[in-house]
C-alpha cells in the first residue's frame, strides 16, 4: 500500500478491522471490569495481548484524540479497546489506566495497514 492509500481515519481502519471478523469490544464496566461485549467473561491484563496500537489525532481540536487497540484473549477470542486520549478519557480514574499499561505487548504485523 503506497502512502496515498494509507488509511487515516478511525472509521477506515475499524471498517478494515470488521472486514477481518473483529468486531467486538473490550470494554471496562463501573465497577473496575474489563469485558469482552456479549461476554460475561473478566478479563486480568494477563489474559490479554495488544496486538497493535493505532493512535488518530483531530485535525483542530485536541479532543478529537483517539487510540484504537487491538486485543486478543488467551482463548484466541479478538476485540478493540477503544478510548479517547488526551485531556479526556472515555474512563474515569486510574483503573482503566493501569489495567491498560500492565497488558503485554505482542506488536503483530499482521495489522499493519
Amino acid at each position: 500500500m503506497n502512502s496515498s492509500e494509507k488509511m487515516t481515519t478511525l472509521s477506515q481502519v475499524m471498517e478494515k478491522l470488521s472486514q477481518r471478523g473483529i468486531k467486538r469490544e473490550f470494554r471496562m464496566n463501573e465497577s473496575g471490569e474489563m469485558k469482552l461485549e456479549n461476554s460475561g467473561k473478566n478479563y486480568l491484563p494477563s489474559d490479554l495481548n495488544i496486538l497493535k496500537t493505532y493512535r488518530f489525532e483531530g485535525d483542530s481540536n485536541p479532543d478529537d484524540n483517539v487510540v484504537l487497540y487491538i486485543v486478543k484473549d488467551l482463548d484466541g477470542n479478538m476485540g478493540m479497546i477503544i478510548d479517547s486520549y488526551g485531556a479526556e478519557s472515555n474512563y474515569p480514574g486510574q483503573d482503566f489506566d493501569t489495567f491498560l499499561r500492565d497488558i503485554p505487548i505482542q506488536e503483530s504485523n499482521e495489522f499493519s495497514f
